[in-house]
């Protein structure tokens, strides 16, 4: 049985396009899988090839007090900066697929602008805002400034899926008498969710 030109050269084309998105992950992936045996290196941290296996560099880590601050700020930052950044994100998305009003557009520009300007000015005009509130120097303000830079993430991630959401689906909800909280908690985020766990 022949088959179609058109399936041949679709399977080519998807062929090419799956060879591709491998080359990017493996381009993307690579550099922090040369950083793990250099963890382990006995010699200089950074020098290949390995001068030996050892745990040094994990002793060093481990017994730093400025590492380990370090790394329980992290862990203490990024998790509130996510949810924040997340809800944030989610109702700004809801807001502007749904929402009909002037300067949508212009909205949207602001709101993904920390997204395109380079992070020195984002960091300076925070700087001064956060100073004139009394933020400087503390986890609140630090939650603050990493959840403001990653709404964007999670309102283009968002607003996608959204774009595709069927709204009648909402309406079928609304129109069995679901208050609007319930029809965005039961109908509308479990639709929504790989987006919303995308963008977070």
């Amino acid at each position: 049985m022949l088959r179609p030109k058109g399936t041949a050269l679709m399977r080519i084309w998807t062929g090419l396009f799956n060879l591709y998105g491998a080359a990017v992950l493996l381009f993307l992936v690579v550099p922090v899988l040369i950083i793990v045996p250099l963890s382990f290196n006995a010699s200089a941290f950074l020098s290949y090839p390995l001068g030996g296996l050892s745990l040094r560099w994990y002793q060093a880590f481990f017994h730093s007090r400025e590492w380990l601050s370090a790394l329980g700020n992290s862990l203490l930052i990024a998790p509130l900066a996510t949810i924040l950044a997340t809800v944030l994100g989610v109702l700004a998305s809801i807001g502007l697929v749904r929402g009909e009003f002037r300067g949508k557009t212009v909205v949207m520009a602001i709101i993904v602008s920390p997204m395109i300007a380079p992070v020195v000015i984002v960091a300076v005009g925070m700087f001064f805002f956060f100073a004139r509130l009394s933020l400087l120097n503390s986890y609140v303000g630090l939650v603050l400034a990493h959840a403001m830079l990653g709404v964007p993430f999670v309102v283009i991630t968002v607003t996608a899926v959204l774009k595709n959401y069927d709204r009648n689906l909402s309406r079928a909800a609304a129109s069995l008498g679901a208050p609007p909280w319930q029809v965005l908690r039961k109908v509308t985020l479990p639709l929504i969710a790989p987006g919303v766990f995308s963008g977070a």
